[in-house]
């Protein structure tokens, strides 16, 4: 049975937009919650931060990305595996980033990852960006190597580049698990044993049943 879609990326896109209110009307909030040089100590800031925004425009931005490909990925590979892969690249992108910058947030390292997803998964699906249209491929590796320059100096140096990359790395290698997978249940399909959504339960062909019942049953 096909996992039932939970719309997770909807859901992360309200739970952005209440934190962000929280952030403009509570003294303290941003300060409490965002990734800081003291994450040793207060390891709950590897997940808060991704939740929190700088301003209106780096919440839209952010969230109009998380809409758009977080819908496409999560009708791909299903909701659950959607939101392991969405914390996932936002904790470990900011797990690699926390020690270059003194404090950040965002979840730009999360939506990197949900990217490259899409990406490794349909490399050829073709995308509005930067006033072109161009395969899923082409995007990854644009924002792969502004991240990268981003690093040495170029582009807004407000940004979390190290993150970024760092949320396209993990992305790019989930992307790549689930189609190992893909290919090793296509593959058993082909050899006569059907794999349902990587659970246990196996079907055997019944024109092979019936092979088996002719020369055994009778």
């Amino acid at each position: 049975m096909s996992e039932s879609k939970k719309y997770f990326s909807l859901w992360i896109l309200l739970v952005c937009i209440l934190v962000f209110i929280f952030q403009q009307i509570i003294p303290g909030f941003t300060e409490t919650f965002l990734l800081t040089s003291d994450a040793i100590t207060k390891p709950w800031q590897f997940l808060t931060s991704i939740f929190l925004h700088g301003s209106l425009a780096h919440l839209a931005y952010n969230m109009f990305a998380l809409v758009f490909f977080g819908l496409i990925l999560e009708s791909m590979i299903g909701s659950k595996k959607f939101l392991l892969l969405f914390i996932l690249s936002g904790i470990l992108a900011n797990i690699v980033s926390f020690p270059f910058y003194e404090s950040s947030l965002g979840a730009s390292g999360a939506i990197m990852g949900v990217l490259a997803c899409v990406a490794v998964l349909r490399p050829m699906m073709t995308v509005w960006a930067f006033g072109m249209i161009m395969p899923m491929f082409i995007l990854a590796i644009i924002w792969a190597a502004g991240s990268f320059l981003g690093i040495f100096g170029f582009g807004d140096q407000g940004t979390g580049y190290i993150a970024h990359l760092g949320g396209l790395v993990i992305g790019t290698l989930y992307g790549f698990y689930l189609r190992f997978f893909r290919i090793k249940r296509e593959n058993q399909e082909q050899k006569g044993i059907r794999v349902y959504n990587f659970s246990n339960k196996i079907q055997i062909p019944e024109e092979d049943m019936r092979k088996w019942e002719d020369r055994f049953m009778k």
